[in-house]
């Protein structure tokens, strides 16, 4: 009687212990059931026999306790420790952008006011009412942390959850929701408004109210942009029932900048519509030719490659926006840039600081971004780097995988998806402010790039194991680099244009302060 006590009391804390460890991860049953799988198929535990570990009806044999154990960097003999952890405490990320802010007075952001402001701030800094409306979107989707579940459920219930979906199979959905497909033919152009030439337009698609697709037969030889053209117009015909309010689908085109005199000031209605109206369509898409449950599964297999597309006929871009939808990990940022550092993408549900380029171009750009720095690479193979983001005293520590490739227009652009370290470091019990300050000090060694110190590169690797992100550990092993939103504010020992580093208040701050010290003598 006794040992069945002993019995049901270890299977209680192993149980509660692997549940424990499974929930602070932000992993399913089905996701940890999978990862036992990849480390060893023959031991690998279903759902249910894992539901039951962990309701403490079954006890893990030790050949399963060290796949578990393999998985969360944990030591075999914690298992048997009956003392249980506090749950870990993730910190939310800081935000680097619009939201989170305390804004005093409150009166100047009455409507009357910002109605009055904003087609006034537009006009001066040449941003379009559209591209104002795509800011705002941007903002709704970090505050959700790029998750929309009733888009989802609509793409699944169209889609059938079916993983992967080929270019015939996306046709026969758009034929099954009438929606008929037409070609047409049209090579890539220079676009007038765009004052460099430095790119080119290609027209991929549009749609004809109620019911015709037009696709550029360009895109015949690239599965990839065919099913995601697809998917969008069939999001279209879902969601809006096909009523024709859509701009065309376009690849490369004059980048975000002056506003061209054929467009207007304001922000009225129809930009605002556009614009959620991408947004709905780019999501459903998503969702549809890549199904969070089987596509989580997909990334787990091949420990988040921003490449794997290639293996499925996916565009890189897709894959790239979709890890930060279907991610247990919430904390994850993505940019699209393009020469010389405009960014067509953008999503920071982790709070990173926008770097320079955006909506205008700035005289003095950081070029230690991994983003920045690939637009100036021939190599098309990814490549992984963890940063030090040094904003005045606020330190944060990011990893990231950037990879340079050309979009359907022949333009060259370079993808990148990246981490905020630090709430992973927490989690697992490190002091993310202390491998920080680690890292960070041996740059500074070095100039502002240099290899990370072995302590705080085994917890990086530890983290990159529990998260299933192969490119965390590959950033460890290579030298980790300090980077700031623009030179100026170079955050260096040594700044990295040469000047003098000193953080200096403002002149007239300090004549202030003179004069009231010297009252006082």
């Amino acid at each position: 009687m006794s040992s069945t006590r002993g019995l049901l009391r270890k299977a209680h804390f192993l149980g509660t212990k692997i549940k424990r460890l499974r929930k602070r991860n932000k992993l399913t049953l089905e996701d940890l059931s999978v990862r036992c799988i990849q480390t060893d198929r023959e031991a690998g535990p279903s759902v249910s026999y894992l539901s039951m570990i962990e309701n403490g009806k079954r006890v893990p044999s030790e050949r399963l306790l060290r796949i578990i154990a393999d998985i969360f960097q944990k030591d075999i003999n914690w298992f048997y420790d009956e003392t249980l952890e506090e749950d870990a405490i993730e910190p939310e990320p800081r935000s680097g952008g619009i939201r989170g802010i305390p804004l005093e007075p409150g009166f100047l952001f009455s409507t009357e006011l910002l109605q009055t402001a904003i087609p006034e701030l537009l006009a001066q800094t040449g941003t379009t009412g559209r591209q104002f409306a795509h800011l705002l979107i941007r903002a709704h989707q970090e505050t959700h942390q790029n998750r929309f579940p009733d888009l989802e459920r609509a793409a699944e219930s169209i889609g059938k959850k079916q993983f992967p979906l080929s270019a015939a199979d996306t046709f026969d959905l758009a034929r099954k929701l009438g929606l008929k497909i037409k070609w047409f033919d049209k090579s890539p152009f220079t676009d007038p408004g765009d004052k460099d030439g430095s790119l080119k337009t290609l027209v991929r698609s549009f749609y004809d109210a109620p019911d015709v697709v037009y696709l550029n037969r360009k895109l015949e030889s690239l599965p990839e942009r065919i099913k995601y053209d697809l998917a969008n117009h069939i999001a279209h015909r879902v969601l809006h029932d096909g009523d024709g309010a859509r701009a065309p689908r376009v690849a490369g085109g004059r980048l975000a900048g002056q506003r061209q005199e054929t467009e207007s000031a304001s922000m009225d209605a129809k930009d605002i519509l556009t614009a959620w109206r991408d947004f709905e369509c780019s999501y459903f898409a998503a969702a549809l030719l890549c199904p969070k449950a089987a596509f989580r599964q997909f990334l787990a297999r091949h420990s988040y490659s921003i490449d794997i597309g290639r293996r499925i006929e996916l565009s890189t871009a897709l894959i790239m926006r979709r890890m930060s939808s279907v991610s247990p990990y919430p904390h994850w940022h993505y940019f699209d840039a393009y020469p010389p550092g405009h960014l067509r993408a953008v999503y920071r549900g982790n709070g990173i600081p926008l770097p320079w380029g955006n909506m205008r171009m700035v005289l003095d750009p950081c070029q230690h971004w991994a983003v920045f720095k690939m637009l100036n690479s021939r190599s098309s193979k990814p490549s992984a780097q963890i940063s030090v983001l040094r904003n005045g005293d606020d330190a944060r520590l990011y990893c990231c995988e950037s990879i340079r490739e050309k979009d359907p227009a022949g333009n060259a652009h370079v993808m990148c998806a990246g981490i905020d370290l630090s709430p992973a470091l927490n989690s697992q019990g490190f002091d993310a402010h202390d491998v920080i300050e680690q890292i960070e000090s041996s740059c500074n060694r070095g100039g502002g790039v240099a290899t990370i110190p072995r302590e705080a590169r085994q917890k990086l690797e530890t983290v990159g194991k529990i998260l299933n992100i192969g490119w965390v550990g590959a950033g460890a092993a290579k030298e980790a680099s300090i980077i700031c939103p623009r030179n100026s504010s170079c955050p260096r020992d040594r700044h990295c244009l040469g000047k003098a580093t000193g953080r200096s208040r403002p002149q007239a701050e300090e004549i202030c302060e003179n004069i009231l010290s010297n009252a006082f003598h």
